[in-house]
């Protein structure tokens, strides 16, 4: 028999896996206790019930091929943000369209640049296509854009910017972004992955500023691509539906790259019920940022450092290692997401649930500190 390994390119077989957050099944599995998740940043009301009744209707029809173009849904979204509907191209999430960029972008002998402490989809993306990707260290929590521009090098072709960052939930402002735009090499694409976009835009509202204008940057033919997603206000992660904004002459590389058929017709259907669905998705906002105030509020009285957040998730630094904290909470019916991964050996990352899970976290956790400081 050959040996597999034979087979695969060096820079897979060198490859990580994206390890997921537990599912409730399994941690009540290890348990035995009736758990609640706030891992993922999963939308804790779940999907519009408008989405439900079109995912209902489409179901009858799955012995369809969907439409590869998605044409309803494209231009539903082209003209939400009045742009051209050759400007859209929807995947099976945004994570999907980070692998479409990779693939069509990217090769080796050529690097992306990113910040460390950001999503950990970035390095998978980069070395599945046989690129390197630089990391530059954070400042107080935030990308330093100075940093990244001082990277980049004649090799470098992607920028990828999360806007608010996950784990951290910290912000780029417009004018940062705009300042660091006009700094960019014209050979350097720039994707801005918004993925948090309606949670941040709701909070800027209630701070009084701007929270993105790149879709407008690519309308005035920057080098930028925009990365959406369905999976968190409209809650539809089980679905994977996303989309990008990006040059019409860009976007239809993509589409050769993109899998064919890989926006099936319930999600697509899924898709535009969600849409039309204003006073659901103003349910979560309202209820993050009320979530947000008080799970700040509650650990920050516990000695907890806590990042003021513009996400659907709280960065926690714990001070001890947070896998043992992760497994503490676990035995308490609480699953949150351990960032020993991400390289912060002593943070988690907890998404904000609705009040009565946001309400159990907090008794979970005050438990689990308190427990260890009479341990010590």
């Amino acid at each position: 028999m050959s040996n597999i390994e034979d087979f695969i390119p060096q820079h897979i077989r060198s490859m990580g896996r994206y390890v997921p957050g537990k599912t409730v099944r399994q941690a009540e599995q290890e348990t035995g206790i009736r758990s609640i998740k706030l891992a993922s940043n999963e939308n804790p009301f779940g999907p519009s019930p408008m989405a439900i009744e079109a995912i209902q209707r489409a179901a009858s029809e799955v012995n369809w091929y969907p439409d590869a173009d998605s044409s309803e849904l494209r231009e539903a979204i082209a003209a939400h943000h009045a742009v051209p509907k050759d400007s859209v191209l929807l995947a099976a999430g945004s994570s999907s369209l980070l692998y479409i960029i990779g693939r069509t972008i990217l090769g080796p002998g050529l690097n992306a640049v990113t910040s460390e402490l950001s999503f950990i989809t970035y390095p998978l993306v980069v070395q599945a296509a046989g690129a390197t990707l630089v990391k530059v260290p954070m400042r107080d929590y935030r990308y330093d854009l100075d940093g990244i521009l001082t990277a980049i090098d004649d090799n470098t072709r992607v920028v990828f910017l999360a806007n608010p960052n996950n784990p951290t939930g910290t912000i780029l402002s417009v004018d940062e972004i705009d300042r660091f735009l006009d700094r960019v090499p014209s050979h350097v694409m720039v994707v801005l992955d918004e993925a948090y976009s309606h949670f941040a835009e709701y909070f800027a509202s209630e701070r009084g500023v701007e929270y993105s204008h790149a879709i407008q940057q690519v309308l005035a033919g920057r080098n930028v691509i925009v990365l959406r997603t369905f999976s968190k206000a409209q809650g539809l992660a089980g679905i994977r539906l996303g989309y990008g904004i990006a040059n019409p002459e860009l976007i239809q590389y993509f589409a050769r790259v993109k899998v064919v058929f890989s926006v099936s017709a319930i999600a697509e259907a899924a898709g535009l019920a969600a849409m039309r669905d204003g006073a659901h998705i103003h349910k979560t906002l309202h209820n993050n940022a009320e979530g947000a105030k008080f799970l700040t509020a509650k650990l920050t009285d516990m000695g907890l450092k806590v990042l003021p957040t513009s996400a659907n998730f709280i960065y926690v630094d714990v001070g001890e290692d947070c896998v043992a904290v992760a497994k503490r909470l676990q035995a308490e019916g609480v699953i949150i997401r351990p960032l020993g991964g991400w390289g912060a050996k002593t943070a988690i990352r907890v998404s904000i649930g609705q009040p009565e899970e946001n309400e159990q976290f907090v008794a979970a956790m005050k438990k689990v500190m308190l427990a260890e400081t009479r341990a010590k």
